[in-house]
């Protein structure tokens, strides 16, 4: 019989049998329990698998990783508590106190935000440089210049950062070249395998795919440097939960599926927003029109990908007719969900960036950011065309 007085402080054995379960199982542990002080430092040493306590790893974790791994075809990926994490770990990480960084100019809000008014408080150095042309980050380059970090699409400028380019120059030089491919993915463009050090993501946003989900991940291609950046990810805290690790495994599983049927519709309603009145320019990779088409074939193939921006003559008043007149998109400072999603840079990612200079890389207040999901089309066509005709309304009075 079962001592009731035991049962409820004691952990019992977790049940076992011939059978495994079919979807991979949530373990929320904390903390790790091992047979010995031997054991625990055989663990320590790596000579033996096994958990100690989460913040320094755990199941969901390394099997989400393993994963992501697969698809950008690294090994030892890192899952932290979100994307900017990866950002930061790779930044604060790996720099020191006297090194230079090269940013491209058009990076998310919150990257520009972390190398251009934090960094010097640690004495890094940054320079922002356009990074659709190698010339540029090269006449960006200093002795003390350590990492060049681009996005290969720009958020939210859509603009394709010339990799070839860019890659020869770092490694000619030794500087480590950091990869953010949450725009792109591993579906069009893997980054290790073109010559990069370290990719990441924002996982919470198309790799998770369902918008419950806050997740980052890093993977180098030299041992030495994973090893750093994992011992500064875990000293720092930067501990991803197992439940979001659980839910992003299970979206994981419809990426393809997602990402292919959510880039067709974006490249329908591109098409169908350049023939709308009141709309100035639409950016997206694959179209003729964009800044960057003759790079975007060689670079990404026929994967323009899910993400389609759009100005509209007219400020704010224009803008705010926009997302009113269609409320069934939701207007959020986020990408990535099954449903299509609509931002405005001006009034979320990039707010804290100077105006001059969200001006001066085409980010004004009729600027908007669509993340497109994978609906009949025939909706979203339906919804935008409402919305831009109320915009165009607005923007004549």
């Amino acid at each position: 019989m079962t001592d009731a007085r035991r049962t409820l402080v004691r952990r019992n054995p977790w049940p076992e049998g011939v059978s495994r379960p079919v979807v991979p199982p949530l373990q929320m542990a904390v903390v790790y329990a091992s047979d010995s002080p031997d054991q625990l430092d055989a663990q320590y040493a790596g000579k033996v698998p096994g958990y100690t306590y989460a913040r320094e790893g755990h199941p969901n974790a390394d099997h989400l990783a393993t994963m992501i791994d697969g698809l950008e075809g690294a090994e030892g990926g890192l899952i932290l508590g979100s994307g900017m994490a990866a950002v930061s770990v790779v930044l604060m990480g790996l720099l020191k106190a006297g090194d230079h960084v090269i940013g491209g100019d058009q990076l998310y809000g919150r990257s520009l935000r972390l190398l251009t008014q934090e960094m010097s408080r640690y004495g890094i150095e940054t320079t922002l440089a356009d990074c659709t042309s190698a010339a540029a980050i090269e006449a960006a380059t200093r002795p003390e210049t350590k990492m060049i970090l681009v996005e290969v699409m720009s958020n939210p400028t859509l603009r394709l950062a010339d990799m070839e380019g860019i890659t020869k120059l770092a490694n000619e030089r030794g500087i480590l070249l950091v990869v953010d491919n949450t725009f792109t993915t591993p579906r069009a463009y893997r980054p290790l395998e073109h010559g990069a050090d370290i990719v990441l993501h924002s996982v919470t946003k198309l790799l998770a795919g369902h918008a419950d989900v806050t997740l980052g991940y890093v993977a180098a291609r030299d041992p030495a440097v994973r090893k750093t950046i994992y011992d500064f990810a875990v000293t720092t805290g930067m501990t991803p939960s197992p439940f979001d690790c659980w839910l992003a495994e299970r979206g994981l599983y419809s990426f393809n599926l997602r990402f292919d049927r959510a880039q067709e519709n974006a490249r329908a309603l591109a098409d169908h927003l350049a023939g709308l009145k009141g709309i100035k320019r639409v950016v997206y990779p694959t179209r003729p029109d964009h800044p960057d088409h003759n790079r975007a074939g060689p670079l990404l193939g026929e994967r323009g990908g899910n993400m389609v921006s759009f100005e509209l003559e007219g400020g704010r008043a224009a803008a705010n007719a926009l997302t009113l007149a269609m409320p069934e998109v939701a207007f959020a400072p986020t990408l990535g969900d099954v449903g299509t999603t609509l931002s405005h840079p001006n009034s979320s990612s990039h707010r804290a960036v100077p105006a001059a200079e969200r001006e001066a890389v085409g980010i004004t207040e009729g600027f908007f950011r669509i993340s497109v999901g994978v609906e009949e089309i025939e909706i979203l066509i339906e919804d935008f065309t409402r919305g831009v005709a109320a915009a165009a309304e607005a923007a004549k009075g």
